[in-house]
């Protein structure tokens, strides 16, 4: 599906949509590319749904991602920060998630409190410290066809809640999907693998 789709689709919001929710892999997801993973959505039309898995750290530090770009000078405390795995599509492309008191070249309004920037402007006011915030820098994102994520919300392979800046930006990665299932008041870790299949 398309990436970096004009930042007005989400005025269209169609009745349904998943824009700004948290996914929340049921335990019995078989794709290990997803398995107890957090994904926040952030586009959902006709063309399908772009999401980015928010709980899967690489071994890669943001100095590493400021090195492969050639960023001299980066600020270490950005430096140090970890960079996600957002999906198993686009794994050349950048994506970072951030608050709303910056906007960038092509930055796409998830909510009130998150956007979403494609544009290399945003890593590099990072490097100098004059980037958002708060910030989740993720490498690749998780891709839909049209129809698809509805396909596999009925199969009940997700659990869904609204997204929360805390969540996003400041739950530690190892809790995130615990701590998502807790918003819905769900102990995750309870749940069979094999719930909702008869």
């Amino acid at each position: 599906m398309p990436i970096g789709m004009s930042a007005d689709t989400r005025d269209m919001d169609p009745a349904g949509s998943l824009i700004n929710q948290l996914l929340i892999a049921m335990p019995g997801m078989a794709d290990p590319n997803f398995s107890s993973t957090v994904t926040l959505i952030c586009e959902h039309n006709d063309d399908g749904a772009l999401g980015i898995i928010i709980n899967r750290p690489l071994n890669l530090k943001l100095s590493g991602l400021f090195e492969q770009l050639s960023v001299d000078d980066a600020d270490p405390d950005v430096a140090s920060n970890l960079v996600m795995a957002g999906g198993p599509v686009g794994t050349e492309r950048g994506f970072v998630l951030h608050g709303k008191n910056h906007t960038f070249e092509n930055t796409l309004s998830v909510s009130d409190d998150i956007q979403l920037t494609l544009s290399r402007d945003v890593i590099d006011a990072m490097a100098t410290g004059e980037g958002p915030e708060k910030s989740l820098v993720a490498i690749g994102y998780a891709g839909w066809e049209p129809g698809q994520l509805e396909e596999e919300m009925l199969a009940n392979a997700w659990l869904n809640v609204d997204a929360t800046p805390e969540l996003v930006f400041d739950t530690p990665f190892e809790d995130r999907w615990n701590s998502a299932a807790r918003l819905l008041g769900v102990d995750i870790s309870s749940i069979s693998p094999d719930a909702g299949h008869a």
